[in-house]
């Protein structure tokens, strides 16, 4: 599979180095807002073997059409920001191209840029893209519906810097049915990203917790995403979407749905 990655910043290096390290994923190209680095080899400035082209330019180089054109990929990553939609959309609708969408946030106009996007484009959105976050999300709301009178509390952490409440946080509250004003933040040295759910029963308390230890969690995640939406139909995709099938014991008993993690 031939991918192209947008952002190039501490997450997005993280991600391709995952990715340059996978030998079903082949990583064609890196797109940055600025011109440094332009021309530079992914590989070479990791300090990773591989035989890959990876090379970085900048959006002003070239359009999408043109990028598209001269080195098509089978499915855009974007760990760049709300903006880069703006880039990339209306050129992908010409080869349908499928695309993993790592944004944290869209706005209502982001949403709808996303959603037109989609009816061309198979398009997967998730604010965090690891597995273990999003599994941990399903088995929430599992737990929840086995107890819907449970006491639940939301607790995320991240680094120091990070001032917003983390989108994360809210897609848990969003589907628990908690209030974001009743979300715990911690935030403190450098932390990566942790959320936790919490359900207090009358006589125990379960906790769900994911722990993000270093950005690469995200590279896995990605390819997971652009591998689940080989093959589907055009439409705004969920992590949930791949993964549920895997809560389902008759369809793993049965090996009806593919190891989506091979080889990371």
């Amino acid at each position: 599979m031939k991918v192209g990655l947008l952002g190039f910043g501490r997450t997005g290096r993280a991600v391709a180095s995952v990715i340059l390290r996978n030998p079903e994923i082949r990583l064609e190209w890196v797109i940055r807002r600025t011109t440094k680095l332009e021309h530079r080899s992914v590989p070479e400035y990791l300090g990773v073997e591989s035989d890959e082209p990876g090379l970085i330019f900048s959006k002003g180089e070239f359009s999408a059409c043109e990028l598209l054109e001269r080195q098509p990929v089978d499915a855009i990553i974007d760990f760049s920001s709300e903006s880069g939609i703006d880039y990339y959309g209306s050129a992908t609708m010409k080869n349908r191209t499928a695309i993993v969408s790592a944004i944290s946030h869209y706005d209502v106009d982001g949403m709808a840029k996303l959603r037109a996007v989609s009816s061309g484009n198979p398009v997967l959105w998730s604010p965090n893209i690891t597995v273990g976050i999003n599994f941990m999300m399903l088995a929430a709301r599992t737990l929840q519906s086995i107890a819907p009178d449970v006491d639940v509390q939301i607790i995320e952490e991240h680094f120091r810097e990070k001032a917003e409440l983390s989108g994360t946080a809210r897609r848990i509250a969003k589907l628990l049915g908690v209030e974001e004003n009743s979300i715990k933040e911690i935030r403190a040295g450098g932390i990566i990203g942790n959320h936790e759910v919490l359900f207090g029963f009358p006589y125990q308390t379960v906790r769900l917790r994911h722990e993000s230890i270093s950005r690469e969690a995200f590279g896995n995640g990605a390819i997971f995403a652009a591998r689940g939406l080989m093959g589907r139909k055009n439409g705004l995709y969920r992590m949930e979407d791949l993964l549920r099938p895997y809560f389902s014991d008759q369809s793993v008993q049965s090996g009806n749905i593919p190891n989506l993690l091979q080889n990371d």
